[in-house]
């Protein structure tokens, strides 16, 4: 399997929905996907359903993303990153001398 490909064929509302259901998402997505599919579908229209895509393709790219094998492997180097650089900007920080306290009276 290529990565980020999911092994659950993913093109409609049932498919994306059986995924979620089974827990193939972050958590919260079975139901937020519940409720922006009922938001989309309200603001669509019969023959309009542009809303209702967009949807299923950003749960579909949830599901995908999360069952990549190297996803939790890519945001723990993130998270790292992320604590190297607040350390290293922290400890750049430009910090006041004690000899040299501004004087104000």
């Amino acid at each position: 399997m290529k990565i980020g490909a999911s092994p659950f064929r993913l093109l409609t509302v049932g498919d994306v929905r059986t995924a979620l259901l089974a827990g193939h998402g972050f958590p919260g997505d079975k139901e937020a996907f519940e409720v922006d599919l009922k938001r989309a579908r309200e603001s669509t229209s019969g023959t309009d359903l542009t809303a209702v895509t967009a949807v299923i393709v950003d749960f579909r790219g949830r599901v995908r993303l999360r069952q990549d094998p190297g996803f939790d492997q890519a945001v723990r180097e993130g998270i790292d990153l992320t604590v190297k650089l607040k350390r290293e900007a922290r400890d750049e920080a430009p910090r006041e001398s004690p000899t040299r306290r501004s004087s104000c009276k």
